[in-house]
């Protein structure tokens, strides 16, 4: 039996959260909107102007229950979070591991493996389902492409040579992202490359809005396990970068971030009227759209599939604390090598 403790996201502006008894409520013009009781929670996100008392943050300190803030368009600003507690033994051995080259490098070489992989099923997937010819050939083309990257990472000798990989096969990949939007309305989610701080066009707001959630989720994940979320194998070092959370939700970007925001756009769920272009260029959800997204989101991380590992299936929500775990026992030595999540 598999629990995963709720994210509860609050976009209403304005709105006031506070403690009252054993729950969460949250207030709208002094008007109670929402009660949770605490023991269903596991994380809350608040977008922008959100009030938050200092008794519900004691109380969720107590609980450990994290808070996360981020601005009106989804862009982390701040977490707070309870006395770390995980094992001190495994982040000392994390430490190590760190500084011994061969073992961060083949840790780097299994992320963007199973990223590029993943990815590719991505495309693969699209170009069996496409009815457009020359939709099929530029996604069987940049598949193509991706397995000669994945190829070519066995032979990677330095973390560099890795990295310089993964972005040439992440521009091909986003390059063919637009062969899976509807042709009907595939120019009002035209992509040139992947854009963020901040995004240039819709379909890369979209993308960054789900990316700022799923990032949040594989931070709790990497905490849950006791890994220190800043340490990181693939990603650098840099102050107040959960570098090992951009590790781990690599290998999630295509299938659960990627697919969702071409069924939202596909479905007609999210249109170019929720995507606006603001001052200076960049483009950001309107407020209505979010909690589609959110709710959407929510409702694809209880939906299951088959972890190969377990062969058993899992809720996609469940993922990032499986390979949080896996990378823990691999950093003990426990396992022998790190084996990412591969979609079949």
């Amino acid at each position: 039996m598999y629990q995963i403790l709720n994210t509860l996201y609050v976009m209403t502006p304005n709105s006031y959260v506070h403690l009252e008894n054993n729950t969460l409520r949250i207030d709208v013009e002094r008007e109670k909107k929402l009660q949770v009781p605490l023991h269903h929670l596991g994380t809350v996100v608040c977008f922008g102007n959100v009030m938050i008392s200092p008794a519900i943050m004691h109380r969720c300190a107590d609980e450990g229950i994290n808070f996360v803030l981020l601005d009106g368009n989804g862009r982390f600003k701040a977490r707070l979070e309870s006395a770390v507690s995980g094992n001190i033994l495994l982040r000392q051995a994390q430490y190590r591991k760190a500084v011994d080259v061969q073992f961060t490098l083949a840790i780097a070489k299994a992320v963007i493996a199973g990223k590029l992989r993943n990815c590719r099923q991505v495309l693969l997937r699209g170009a069996r389902e496409a009815a457009d010819v020359s939709d099929q050939q530029g996604l069987s083309e940049t598949a193509k492409s991706l397995a000669n990257s994945i190829r070519n990472l066995s032979v990677a000798s330095d973390l560099d040579s890795v990295r310089g990989i993964e972005g040439d096969a992440a521009k091909n990949y986003f390059s063919a992202l637009p062969y899976l939007v509807r042709r009907d309305i595939r120019p009002f989610f035209t992509m040139n490359g992947r854009s963020r701080r901040p995004p240039r066009d819709r379909f890369n707001a979209l993308l960054s809005f789900l990316y700022s959630m799923l990032m949040n989720d594989c931070r709790s994940a990497i905490e849950s396990v006791g890994l220190d979320p800043q340490l990181g194998f693939l990603h650098s070092v840099r102050p107040g970068r959960a570098a090992l959370a951009l590790d781990l939700m690599e290998e999630f970007r295509s299938i659960l971030a990627d697919r969702l925001a071409l069924t939202l756009i596909n479905r007609g769920q999210v249109t170019e009227r929720d995507l606006q272009e603001r001052e200076g260029g960049a483009v950001y959800l309107e407020d209505s759209a979010r909690k589609i997204v959110v709710t959407a989101y929510q409702e694809r991380k209880q939906e299951e599939i088959t972890h190969p590992l377990l062969d058993s299936k899992v809720p996609f929500g469940l993922l990032p604390q499986l390979q949080a775990r896996f990378l823990s026992r691999t950093i003990r030595g426990e396992m022998d090598d790190y084996i990412p999540f591969l979609v079949r």
